[in-house]
């Protein structure tokens, strides 16, 4: 299963018990093929109960959208482990169905019950674990005895992970703008560039494509501590050589590619952080000149959060959020941008609504944390592992994607 998906099931309890049973589907032409997959049919009928999960599992995004690109690349993933020959029995299924409950404190069946109480049926949601368990079990048979994890790598990523170094990265980035109707061309974009293999390739996409602040320098970033990275991109960058690019990293609205360029250690490490706090000022107009323009002024009249409150004066309170967070509990592309920022500097390149609303993000402070155990040898193992298997699953589905027939008919 997605990683993604597995930590967006943590709110499913509490979304559960405030959500009622939503309205049934219309039954006309429920069971009606909408998408072809090679000789594989999606039905209205899935897209239904797929959205409906992930509105319970508060995915970011429009559920119908995200439903239909799961359900196409499950189909994908299900035809690939029938090839290679993969079947899963009952068993596997069920404990899988296990570990997914299990990480918001329940069993299967508990798990089930509050789906079904919010119209999600058992079938759907064990055809969802299904497909990601097929999918794992597949992609560790043919990618682990590709990847090896040396010594060099468990010093390098220890020293990152647990401040004991100043390990400091050079990245460059594309951030491709993914609103709702152009977001398939996004992705097929997105997973070419993630085939670049030259730092000039890289800069010359960039230059040409990114919609962020760097495009002009070829997306080059300055030199970064890793503590001050989010920790879903941390684990991203530590899994890279110099002259890799990452898999493509969708938020809401865009998409974004790192390349590592170089790396290196300081003599004095870069702390950890408890805490983060920073304002969101809400502007409409998505990505639109007239938005950009408000955003810039409001950039030049202001120094710090506090002054935030003087520009949101007379308008409804919703407009500005001042949050104090815990880096692991900050969604991804906050804390990206987030980390390029010193208090008192603005960022205004995320959107919400479907891209309607630009977001003006503010540094207010950070709570520096200087205790805490490192990971063991075999978790950091696992850990560099599993990156790279994740690496290689992505690549694989994009060229399943690429090689399959989908037709999309409703």
């Amino acid at each position: 299963m997605r990683r993604q998906l597995a930590a967006l099931a943590l709110p499913l309890l509490m979304a559960a018990a405030v959500l009622s049973p939503a309205a049934p589907a219309k039954a006309q032409n429920l069971f009606e093929p909408v998408i072809r997959v090679n000789d594989k049919a999606i039905t209205r009928y899935e897209i239904e109960q797929r959205a409906r999960m992930l509105t319970l599992f508060r995915a970011p995004g429009d559920p119908r959208e995200l439903a239909r690109e799961q359900l196409v690349e499950e189909r994908l993933k299900m035809d690939a482990a029938e090839a290679n020959g993969l079947t899963l029995d009952d068993a596997a299924i069920e404990d899988g169905m296990e570990q997914f409950a299990g990480r918001v404190d329940m069993n299967a069946e508990e798990f089930i019950r509050n789906l079904e109480g919010a119209g999600v049926a058992r079938q759907s949601f064990r055809e969802f674990v299904r497909a990601g368990v097929t999918w794992r079990e597949l992609v560790r048979a043919r990618f682990a005895p590709r990847v090896s994890v040396s010594e060099d790598d468990l010093e390098r990523a220890r020293a990152a992970l647990t401040g004991e170094s100043g390990v400091q990265v050079l990245l460059s980035e594309i951030v491709l703008p993914a609103p709702p109707q152009d977001r398939q061309a996004a992705q097929r974009r997105a997973a070419r560039l993630s085939e670049i293999e030259t730092r000039s390739g890289f800069a010359s996409a960039a230059r040409q494509y990114s919609a962020a602040r760097t495009a002009r320098q070829g997306g080059r970033l300055p030199w970064t501590p890793v503590s001050d990275l989010p920790a879903g991109l941390r684990s991203v960058v530590l899994s890279l050589a110099p002259g890799e690019v990452s898999d493509p990293l969708p938020s809401d609205g865009a998409i974004a590619l790192f390349q590592l360029r170089d790396i290196k250690e300081e003599a004095a490490p870069s702390p950890d952080y408890a805490a983060i706090e920073y304002a969101k000022y809400y502007i409409d107009g998505g990505l639109s000149d007239r938005a950009r323009a408000r955003a810039a002024e409001v950039a030049a009249k202001t120094d710090t959060c506090d002054d935030l409150y003087g520009i949101a004066k007379d308008q409804p309170p919703e407009v500005l959020e001042r949050v104090s967070r815990a880096p692991e509990e900050i969604p991804q592309e906050v804390a990206y941008e987030l980390s390029r920022l010193d208090p008192g500097e603005v960022s205004a390149t995320l959107t919400r609504n479907g891209g309607e609303t630009l977001m003006l993000l503010m540094l207010c402070g950070r709570t520096p944390e200087f205790e805490g155990d490192g990971p063991s040898t075999e978790e950091l193992t696992n850990f560099i592992r599993n990156q790279r298997l994740e690496s290689f699953a992505q690549g694989y589905l994009e060229q399943l994607r690429a090689e399959a027939r989908i037709i999309e008919t409703g």
